[in-house]
């Protein structure tokens, strides 16, 4: 069954097309979930929300653009909106001009596995982890975040800047640990 024939069988609720469809994205889908989420757990239920949106909103997909990257959208959105019924942000934008300078973390700043990565962005503050992801691993702008998590763009900038800080914090301290251990075993 082709791509156009599981949409349209899932367009008429067909739960066998629905089952096949979920089969072939959730491996895609998932990592989505993941950095948005605290836990593997989360990222599980957030999965299964995501998809019951998707098969709601299957009929208004035009065929324009990636059927994936649709979904990909839908999945990011629900998250946002999960977010901002749950969390309320907190800087005030005197506070977020005041944190001009950007941080950068250096490759040779990164001793960790994405896998690591993954952990240590899922455990920022929601309000960081949420605009790290937009900004950094899915290419929104300031702009189109303040948009959508009806922000100021400053504050945006702002909570994206004490994400990378915490996540360059956690990093080096991981990586100054590494070289804890290491020393330790080259001493017995």
């Amino acid at each position: 069954m082709t791509i156009d024939q599981l949409i349209k069988s899932c367009i008429k609720k067909d739960r066998k097309a629905q089952e096949a469809l979920y089969d072939l994205y959730k491996n895609k889908l998932f990592p989505v979930c993941l950095k948005y989420c605290h836990s593997h757990t989360e990222a599980e239920d957030h999965l299964h929300d995501a998809f019951i949106e998707i098969f709601d909103k299957i009929k208004n997909y035009k065929g324009k653009g990636s059927f994936e990257g649709w979904m990909k959208r839908i999945t990011i959105n629900k998250a946002i909106d999960k977010y901002k019924k749950n969390m309320v942000f907190s800087l005030d934008a005197k506070k977020s001009e005041a944190l001009s300078t950007d941080i950068t973390i250096e490759e040779k700043d990164l001793p960790i596995s994405w896998e690591a990565l993954m952990v240590l962005i899922q455990e920022l503050p929601n309000q960081y982890r949420i605009i790290f992801n937009l900004y950094e691993l899915d290419g929104y702008r300031h702009k189109e975040i303040a948009s959508l998590l009806k922000i100021s763009e400053s504050t945006s900038k702002s909570n994206l800047h004490r994400a990378k800080s915490i996540l360059k914090q956690k990093i080096l301290s991981q990586k100054s640990m590494g070289t804890l251990k290491k020393e330790k075993n080259h001493g017995k």
